[in-house]
């Protein structure tokens, strides 16, 4: 079942099983238990601390739990966790088998105090780089508290509970039975949802920060890249952020980064922040900005209440998925309209979709796509399809594959429950269509994330925070860089840069600013 390769690389991991494991399986006479038996024992075969045994009755079939022998401590997996998941499975059999997970002990210890019994089950797809995380998540809160139980479900392979369930986006996490988060999450964020108690001290601690010299808001490349450069000169740096990654989480392939042949955007959103913690910076994670103050010490507000003060304040707040803002759009989010096609798309096998957009990732949608639903219509709202003309070839050479130009989404129709179809004008003629269809999904860039800042910085018409060469704002001692500026060219590597060239302009104010006063002081 496994390849040389693999078994190459999860015998060396597994070298660092120190307690006995048991890979109990629930299996019936069929092809997909077979193959699950044949993947058990290749993993079984790599270990002498691991051993393959039949489950008890009443599991989902084919799955297999992890456990510990002789302890309540398991995880279990309904399929087989390859793609994207082979991490989550190498961890969980770390974990599982006495490797610690790696977590802040604060963390820990408040996972291990959780009150109550928990049972979770997730949803995740084999191409969806947004479930290792709250699969990994939950499998580790589990090994820490063993009234915390968790099941990881490949929607494709129990289509009739994703059915059933009208589950139309992964990762779909249920606890107890009802739907408890959709998208992706790391331990902090499901502890939150979990353990949303009196938050005051947090907001306290945070309000005892000292004034910053250099904040950053935000943790996507630009952020991080800002963060690094300034605390490398030595001053009091802090990192606020909404999620450490940003934009670049929802990322599948990054294969233009310069000296990276190719990754992928979570590992390279983890590599970002590991980056950062090696320096002393301040990291302040699942906060957002809602408010800037400028003045002499700077302030910015949090959603939480709570204010932090620093000399300068470099934004780097990034950009989200546009919306076509139709009826239709928000009152199915998750229910069939969708962004990302490779979480979502296995979840339409053989069902009718639409790609609004003729960009490249639109067109890279609609050919990934095709290669799993029934039929593909693209719209796009110009005269021409703008991609790349490999990827219109590609894409004009599939069979199932619909393009219509010239189009303008009109409205997202929907049964109450799930998306039901789409309706278009033709902006040539005015007449009026509609297409029969079960998922849209929408491809047309990115919009900033500034909306917090009107009236504070200056704004383009776009929304974008106005830099000069140097990420200066209107505002002095307030400097940004990344996907939230008007910078041309949305990259990574660009972004990374200008967080960089921010940091240093941040630096040179804070010298300047010093030297001014110390003139003033002595005339």
């Amino acid at each position: 079942m496994l390849d040389a390769n693999l078994k190459g690389q999860l015998g060396t991991y597994l070298e660092r099983v120190t307690l006995p494991v048991e890979l109990r399986a629930s299996l019936d006479d069929g092809a997909q238990s077979q193959e699950l038996r044949a993947f058990l024992e290749d993993i079984a075969s790599l270990s002498d601390k691991i051993t393959v045994t039949d489950d008890a009755p009443g599991a989902r079939v084919p799955s297999f739990a992890i456990a510990r022998a002789g302890t309540d401590v398991a995880v279990r997996f309904a399929g087989i966790p390859l793609g994207h998941e082979f991490t989550s499975l190498v961890l969980a059999l770390l974990q599982v088998g006495g490797h610690p997970p790696k977590l802040d002990e604060a963390v820990a210890e408040q996972v291990r105090k959780l009150p109550g019994d928990y049972t979770f089950e997730t949803y995740f797809s084999l191409s969806c780089q947004n479930c290792p995380d709250v699969v990994q998540a939950l499998n580790a809160m589990s090994v820490l508290n063993p009234r915390i139980r968790h099941v990881a479900i490949d929607g494709a392979l129990f289509q009739d509970e994703v059915q059933q369930r009208e589950i139309l986006s992964v990762p779909a996490v249920f606890l107890n039975g009802e739907l408890f988060h959709q998208g992706r999450a790391g331990v902090e964020e499901l502890l939150a949802k979990l353990d949303a108690g009196d938050t005051s001290a947090k907001v306290d601690a945070l309000n005892a920060r000292e004034e910053f010299d250099v904040l950053v808001v935000g943790g996507g490349p630009a952020g991080a890249a800002a963060a690094v450069y300034a605390a490398r000169k030595g001053i009091r740096t802090g990192v606020v952020a909404e999620r450490f990654g940003g934009q670049v989480l929802d990322t599948m392939a990054i294969e233009n980064y310069i000296s990276v042949l190719e990754t992928e955007g979570p590992k390279f959103g983890v590599a970002l922040e590991q980056h950062v913690k090696a320096y002393e910076v301040d990291i302040m994670n699942l906060q957002r900005a809602s408010r800037l103050v400028p003045g002499k010490s700077i302030q910015v507000e949090l959603a939480s209440g709570a204010v932090l003060k620093a000399k300068t304040v470099i934004l780097s707040t990034g950009a989200r998925w546009r919306q076509i803002n139709v009826p239709g759009e928000n009152e199915y989010r998750n229910r069939g309209v969708a962004y990302c096609p490779h979480c979502d798309g296995p979840l339409f096998k053989g069902k009718r979709v639409a790609v609004i957009g003729g960009g490249n990732s639109g067109v890279e949608a609609a050919i990934d796509l095709a290669g799993i639903v029934g039929h593909v219509t693209l719209i796009e709202f110009g005269d021409a399809l703008r991609a790349d003309d490999v990827l219109q070839r590609k894409l004009r050479s599939l069979s199932n594959v619909t393009v219509i130009t010239s189009a303008q989404t009109t409205e997202i129709h929907g049964d109450g429950k799930r998306v039901t179809g789409l309706s278009y004008t033709d902006r040539a003629s005015g007449a009026a269509h509609r297409v029969e269809l079960e998922g849209v999904f929408i491809q047309i860039g990115l919009v900033p994330n500034t909306e917090w800042l009107k009236g504070t910085v200056e704004l383009s018409k776009h929304g974008e925070i106005v830099v000069d060469a140097r990420g200066q704002t209107s505002v002095p001692g307030v400097f940004a860089a990344g996907d939230a500026t008007t910078v041309p060219y949305k990259q990574i590597i660009i972004a990374a840069g200008e967080g960089a060239k921010a940091a240093l302009a941040a630096f040179d104010h804070l010298i300047r600013s010093s030297v001014a006063a110390e003139e003033k002081a002595v005339a």
